[in-house]
């Protein structure tokens, strides 16, 4: 159930150049993150966990990621944490021993579980780092959800200041903004996952579930293009793109504009109910259209194209700003 907004990036251009002096053959897409190496920039976000279905798809989302040499992020582990026997539904590291793996817990469970219940978490399906997600819009329209929103900062610090491995906080649809970016930055969080409006609308799910009240808010929420770009001013540390993104164009726009991965929730979810062979596929059309995108921008590798430049399209017909060179 998507948003019926965009992620925003139509709003931006990259500047074409017609003298490439690139192979498409030659392009890469490879770089690192966190000290993983990717093939290409690209995270399967946190989608599910904790029901029997969960395993296989969790399964092959992970094999994909593993055959691609991309990032993954498991669903919450809340489910876990409350019924240690649904434990096996997180587990993929059998079938992807290298890929950059994320545990995931919701900031408004926190008060359940300690620092060493976190560690355990993670510990417990082998995953690199602990992804933190907040979904206050969400929470507020299930009959059942979280409504004290109250010390979640104090409680990502006690996370952040105790543990070794990298810490992310990200949105799950309704996006992060620059200066909530930069509270989470000083308690020590090491990287911010946008997830912006233009894609999954969690409150179109939660209403369709029964919820009258998630009408109000179907259109709530910071477009992905926009976060991104408060995020970058705000803050240093690494960013991840997602939200809506659907085409290898928009990849490369917010690649350009200093993202470090590019995150997909919706379009791989629906592969992986069908089966492993589908998630590789929709990647790898992706990846085609990116490594295309580049060619057209001259960016023969990553590096390259964070140096594209970036056009603004103004509200005001024919007139543009140049946001990054």
């Amino acid at each position: 159930m998507e948003s019926k907004g965009t992620n925003g990036f139509e709003r931006y251009c990259l500047e074409h150049v017609a003298l490439p002096e690139a192979n498409l053959s030659d392009i890469d897409t490879s770089m690192s993150f966190f000290g993983k190496r990717f093939t290409v920039p690209f995270l399967i976000e946190a989608l599910t966990g904790g029901a029997p279905e969960s395993e296989r798809i969790n399964r092959n989302l992970a094999r994909a990621a593993e055959n691609l040499g991309i990032g993954m992020a498991l669903g919450s582990q809340r489910a876990m944490l409350e019924n240690p026997d649904l434990g096996y539904t997180y587990q993929v590291r059998d079938v992807a021993p290298s890929i950059f793996l994320l545990g995931n817990i919701g900031a408004s469970s926190l008060s359940l579980v300690n620092v060493e219940g976190i560690k355990r978490l993670v510990k417990a399906i082998g995953a690199d780092g602990l992804a933190i997600h907040l979904n206050p819009a969400q929470e507020l329209c299930q009959p059942e959800g979280d409504t004290d929103w109250s010390h979640i900062l104090e409680r990502i610090e006690g996370i952040c200041r105790n543990t070794e491995f990298p810490v992310i906080v990200k949105e799950t649809g309704c996006g992060i903004s620059g200066s909530v970016a930069q509270k989470l930055v000083s308690v020590g969080v090491d990287c911010i996952d946008v997830a912006g409006k233009g894609g999954t609308s969690m409150m179109k799910v939660e209403y369709f579930r029964g919820s009258e009240g998630a009408k109000l808010f179907f259109d709530w929420g910071i477009q992905t293009a926009e976060c991104l770009r408060q995020c970058k001013q705000a803050v240093t540390v690494p960013l991840i793109a997602s939200g809506g993104m659907r085409t290898g164009l928009d990849c490369a726009k917010a690649l350009a504009m200093s993202a470090s991965l590019v995150g997909f929730a919706l379009p791989v979810l629906r592969a992986a109910v069908r089966s492993e062979k589908k998630v590789v596929e929709e990647i790898e059309r992706l990846q085609w259209e990116l490594r295309r995108t580049m060619l057209l921008l001259g960016a023969k590798n990553i590096d390259e194209l964070k140096q594209t430049k970036v056009i603004r399209m103004s509200e005001t017909v024919n007139t543009t700003n140049v946001i990054q060179s």
